[in-house]
């Protein structure tokens, strides 16, 4: 299967028909509620514990049924389950895709591959849970005190040091589970090569109760192995400077390996480093970076909320790993999302997509997706090489509501762009405030501000569906010189996704939600979504390029003129 040609979705029957459909299509959501009372409710889905609302999107029961037949000429099922088996779906590295398998229950029965299952020569479900087993224990010790720094005293402070999708996922996950963090300890983020990251995450921190976590697979990227350095730097020096340590070779050693542990597959290069082998928590070359953060990558995390909290996250992941396996096309969040996704890119043409959570510790979640979604979707080729025959990927963007209606949300209900939306909210907060004083005057018994907030979410889905007319601009006695500007013309579509609580296993459902939703879009269009080359030539020019910016005169005569003048004037102004 993965060494055949991917089917070209402009020759399917489904493509047609869609084509046809767009071609002068008119949406009318106002029309179709008022005259399908059944719309919401068809047009609603349950998966695990998030009810997902389609109903506000620009969809038809006859565009549903093309897109879903789409699915089946494409063979989006087969694939999928072909990539859960272990086939090497990620053909330009061969490698298999299994980022599914970080998270199948340890003592699961009648799972799919079946428990114990090998791939590349690997039992995948040993492999993984004795890492994770070995996780848990590293973070028991931390949370317990058992693991103490150099000088005894316990961690209180864990900085993870890595970049991409050994950054993105971990502290977006910390952010979103915030109230489950164990009370004592805080987790720091360190990912950009900018020296200032490295410098204000440290620069208040006590380096006797400071653990850093470094992760990379290779112990070769960059960005992680130059804060990595600073940082232990930075150790040896506060510890020197305080009495805390004498300057030896021994203490030095000593004082990396009560305060680094790491997260790579290259041991050689860890124990070069200083940090004890005992102490580097693996993964494998089938889990891509942005699909990383349910394994050993979350190491920070699970010192965090615990390894209690941190199957139950991973729970989340599989009950929807398992939806996207067993539900029917018809049924299937995740396929119809990405479908939808393909129907706004490819007919519609629109060209980016909000998402919304209406839940602060999801403040990071758009810029998870970022990575996630762009990263694997951004190809101009097909997985067999030749030229992708559509329109792919799209510009993922998105901050919190409130703050985004104070920001962007014009755009999005009077631009001239479409914009599709997923609005993300929860029914029970972290922290159930009232206002009990309002604007001054009593308010009895106080108004329950988590119910302000999701009025804000139903109110803002609903102006975009809806809009409102020049009709009832003026009924509302508005002057006629303003009615145009005040008028809204709806029909922007919008997805509601609402979850019970922000638990772990929400969290995960949301992850793997999305990531199923990408591996959909993907296989209809015929790339691999696994793969990252786009990522490696700016960062080999970029090693070409350091001497330069340091002044080395060979190096700056190879530069084109534009890039050498560039440079000239950087070594000008670099005091």
């Amino acid at each position: 299967m993965t060494e055949s040609a991917p089917v070209d979705p402009t020759s399917t029957e489904a493509w047609s028909q869609l084509a046809a459909i767009a071609d002068g299509f008119s949406p009318d959501l106002r029309g179709w509620f008022d005259t399908d009372p059944g719309r919401a409710g068809r047009y609603t889905f349950q998966a695990a514990d998030l009810t997902i609302d389609l109903s506000k999107n620009l969809l038809t029961d006859e565009i549903l049924t093309h897109l879903v037949q789409l699915a089946k000429e494409i063979d989006v099922s087969g694939r999928f389950q072909a990539m859960i088996a272990g086939e090497h779906i990620n053909v330009t590295e061969d490698r298999a895709v299994l980022h599914t398998a970080l998270r199948r229950p340890k003592d699961g029965a009648d799972l799919v591959p079946p428990k114990g299952f090998v791939v590349d020569g690997e039992d995948v479900d040993a492999e993984v849970h004795a890492t994770l087993d070995k996780v848990y224990a590293f973070a028991e010790k931390v949370r317990s005190g058992a693991w103490t720094g150099i000088t005894g005293k316990r961690i209180t402070t864990v900085v993870n040091i890595g970049i991409g999708g050994s950054d993105l996922g971990p502290v977006m996950v910390y952010e979103a589970l915030k109230p489950y963090v164990q009370a004592g300890l805080e987790c720091l983020f360190v990912s950009n090569i900018d020296p200032t990251d490295v410098y204000e995450k440290t620069a208040d921190l006590d380096p006797e109760t400071t653990l850093f976590i470094v992760a990379s697979k290779t112990f070769g990227t960059l960005e992680t192995l130059t804060n990595a350095r600073l940082a232990r730097e930075w150790l040896w020096k506060q510890l020197l400077s305080s009495g805390a340590i004498v300057d030896t070779v021994t203490a030095r050693v000593e004082a990396v390996a009560k305060h680094f542990v790491a997260v790579s597959t290259a041991l050689d290069k860890v124990a070069a480093f200083g940090i004890d082998p005992e102490n580097v928590f693996g993964f494998w070359d089938w889990v891509g970076g942005r699909f990383s953060v349910d394994s050993a990558i979350g190491t920070s995390v699970v010192v965090a909320i615990g390894p209690d909290n941190w199957r139950e996250f991973l729970s989340g992941f599989h009950v929807l790993d398992e939806h996207m396996r067993t539900a029917p096309l018809e049924q299937n969040v995740p396929v119809l999302m990405g479908l939808l996704n393909v129907w706004y890119s490819n007919f519609l043409k629109a060209q980016s997509h909000a998402v919304l959570p209406y839940a602060q510790n999801l403040h990071r979640f758009p810029a998870y997706l970022q990575q996630l979604t762009m990263e694997s979707n951004g190809k101009s080729v097909r997985w067999d090489g030749s030229p992708v025959t559509t329109d792919t990927g799209e510009i993922f963007w998105g901050e919190p509501g409130t703050n985004g209606q104070h920001a962007f949300y014009q755009l999005l209900h009077q631009g001239t762009r479409l914009v599709p939306a997923d609005f993300i909210a929860v029914a029970n907060p972290a922290h159930a405030l009232k206002d009990e004083t309002g604007d001054g005057s009593a308010v009895e018994p106080g108004q329950d501000v988590h119910a302000l907030f999701m009025a804000n979410f139903f109110a803002q889905t609903k102006a975009l569906a809806f809009g409102r007319t020049a009709a009832e601009v003026r009924a509302s006695g508005a002057d006629e010189s303003v009615v145009s500007a005040r008028e809204f013309s709806g029909n922007r579509p919008t997805t509601s996704i609402l979850a019970p609580a922000l638990t772990p296993s929400v969290v995960g459902q949301l992850i793997a939600l999305y990531e199923h939703i990408v591996f959909t879009e993907g296989t209809i269009w015929g790339i691999d979504s696994f793969d990252q080359w786009g990522v490696e030539l700016g960062k080999q020019l970029a090693q070409q390029i350091a001497p330069a910016a340091e002044g080395n005169v060979d190096a700056l005569e190879s530069q084109d003129s534009s890039t050498k003048a560039l440079i000239v004037k950087y070594l000008e102004l670099r005091d």
